[in-house]
């Protein structure tokens, strides 16, 4: 074996034959893969991932919403190189460390002290998992044991285990596992994009407000809590709804006695203007799932924020009335000093402003595509940006999202469109170059796939 033989590199096409015999990939269907090749990356910096054929893509969804700062931030690279020779990994039964610690106290003050002794697990269902677990126990060691049901709104994701596919109305996620299910109460969505005859966004907040009253004057002695992607739901094809709705779901939940979990898994962390989206709307819930951005996209992180007095409920020398819960890399300390980086950055760039500067500038870059015909509820929240193609073939309607992901990748941006609507959910670092950059070459994908005007 000669020595060029002894150091090279596998293909592009052998990384590709050794994924597809031996990873089954995540919402995939393996098949697709015969026409639709996967991507092997080598490494990423800022906000483009480099493929390992010597290809770049702006990665315009965050890989999966999660990147907050781009791929090889040099903080929070630095942050971890230290904490790998302090401590790897402790359990949290019984022992604890200064990043879970820290991390938790700088949580809660930035929640003004409202929400507090946060609870860690690894991903985002697992966090919806324990925010729907938390509530039941607090209504049963309270002496309202017949709380046990739950409500969310159409078109709702708030995850794929067994608990949080209960609460997720997104029929080719739930439908699969039905028979598994508790299935939660499905009440309207205040998708802005439900207008009709002159509405505006918050008489759709009011009219969905409206029917999730009538549905607690009916049932809240046996209502738990209701769960709630505030001001935008993802999955659901970033349906954005007005503040209205949170601050009207509010006083619904404190007059029937219910709980309110806002599911910030995706939406927070500065996505939709402000660490926290419920800030916005001048409230605050009784449980806050977090995940996705906390560590900045590094390591899988996630955790539950509640009050002081749900809290008080389990604390109790009974084993039973405590919280029967955990997960073996609970408040990992790896994931939690990536998370004390990123909030670092948060608090050392002022990144909230800045991010108002670069929404600003996005918004212009992305007015051709506003203003196209083929275009429907351009909208914006934050640093989130949709549209909806107008598509009256079904077939073509059917295969939009796969076509417009691969002449995406062709023309150099990773989009991951949900259904017929084309979303940007960028990280926080893109310069004037590259907003301008996405936003011309989304258009140009979106022509390409739209066949032209």
């Amino acid at each position: 074996m000669n020595q060029a033989t002894q150091f090279a590199q596998p293909s592009n096409a052998d990384w590709i034959s050794r994924s597809l015999r031996s990873v089954w990939h995540p919402c995939t269907q393996m098949q697709h893969h015969e026409s639709v090749p996967l991507v092997p990356v080598s490494h990423g910096r800022g906000a483009w991932l480099y493929g390992a054929d010597g290809g770049r893509y702006l990665d315009a969804i965050s890989s999966w919403w999660v990147n907050l700062f781009g791929h090889a931030n040099q903080r929070i690279n630095a942050a971890l190189k230290e904490q790998l020779d302090m401590l790897e990994h402790a359990m949290l039964a019984g022992f604890t460390h200064e990043p879970v610690i820290t991390l938790s106290e700088k949580l809660s003050a930035l929640a003004g002290g409202r929400l507090g002794h946060c609870f860690y697990a690894s991903d985002g269902a697992s966090a919806t998992e324990i925010a729907l677990k938390m509530s039941f126990h607090y209504w049963r060691n309270s002496g309202q044991a017949d709380k046990q049901e739950f409500v969310c709104l159409r078109g709702s994701y708030h995850g794929e285990t067994v608990g949080a596919l209960g609460v997720t109305d997104v029929a080719l996620f739930r439908d699969a596992y039905g028979p598994l299910l508790q299935r939660a109460h499905v009440v309207a969505s205040p998708d802005a994009r439900g207008a009709r005859d002159g509405q505006s966004a918050a008489d759709v907040a009011d009219a969905a407000a409206d029917e999730l009253d009538a549905l607690l004057r009916e049932r809240a002695g046996r209502i738990a809590a209701v769960i709630v992607e505030p001001l935008v739901q993802c999955a659901a094809g970033m349906a954005m709804h007005d503040p209205q709705y949170l601050r009207r779901l509010r006083a619904l939940c404190d007059r029937h006695g219910v709980h309110l979990i806002a599911d910030e898994i995706a939406v927070g962390c500065g996505r939709t203007g402000s660490f926290f989206a419920c800030e916005q709307a001048g409230i605050w819930p009784d449980f806050v799932c977090l995940s996705k951005g906390i560590s900045g996209g590094y390591l899988p992180l996630s955790l539950v924020m509640t009050r002081d007095d749900i809290y008080q409920a389990f604390y109790d020398a009974d084993v039973r009335r405590g919280f029967l819960h955990s997960h073996s890399y609970t408040g990992n300390p790896l994931a939690c000093r990536a998370a004390l980086a990123t909030l670092q950055i948060f608090e050392e760039d002022k990144v909230l402003e800045r991010n108002r500067v670069k929404a600003a500038a996005m918004r212009e870059a992305l007015q051709p595509i506003a203003e196209d015909p083929r275009v429907a509820h351009f909208r914006q929240q934050g640093m989130i940006w949709a549209f909806d193609a107008v598509i009256d073939d079904p077939q073509q309607a059917a295969s939009f999202s796969r076509r417009f992901f691969t002449e995406g990748l062709r023309q150099e941006l990773l989009l991951r469109p949900i259904g017929r609507t084309v979303y940007l959910m960028p990280p926080y670092i893109l310069d004037e170059e590259e907003i301008h950059l996405l936003a011309s070459r989304t258009r140009s994908v979106f022509d390409a796939v739209m066949g032209g005007r």
